[in-house]
């Protein structure tokens, strides 16, 4: 009976827990790119969205993450993880110059493109994540 009650109010405070973080995760903006190159602009396109993606990152503050990720070697198709702080800051990074050269390079490259909006289901472990890549998450803590 007790072991009953504990497991219930778990789960109410883990239900608790994440639709605080979806509240306090409103204002951020998850997207995930899903993009298909046409296979003769390959190496071009992976050379051009590397240096655009270190550019946002490093240089913009409202850029959390612009993480490119090749699906499948020969499969000519790329999924980026973006991560703003919020729309306004997205709405910044559209405007950079180093996108509008990335845009406006690659427009021909490009056989497909997919924009799919996301939403953090748990921002604090979203915030863990990237504590632990550098290092400072220890026994997680």
């Amino acid at each position: 009976m007790v072991l009953l009650i504990v497991f219930s109010c778990g789960k109410l405070f883990s239900q608790e827990k994440t639709e605080k973080n979806m509240e306090k995760g409103s204002k951020q903006l998850v997207r995930i790119a899903e993009i298909e190159v046409l296979p003769e602009y390959w190496e071009e396109y992976k050379e051009i969205l590397l240096q655009g993606a270190r550019e946002s990152v490093e240089k913009e503050e409202g850029v959390v993450s612009i993480f490119p990720m090749e699906i499948d070697s020969g499969s000519y198709k790329i999924r980026i993880l973006e991560i703003y702080k919020s729309k306004e800051a997205y709405d910044q990074h559209i405007q950079s110059k180093h996108f509008q050269f990335y845009k406006t390079t690659t427009l021909k490259m490009i056989k497909d493109l997919k924009l799919v909006d996301m939403k953090s289901l748990d921002l604090d472990l979203q915030k863990k994540i990237f504590i632990k890549e550098n290092g400072e998450l220890v026994n997680g803590q």
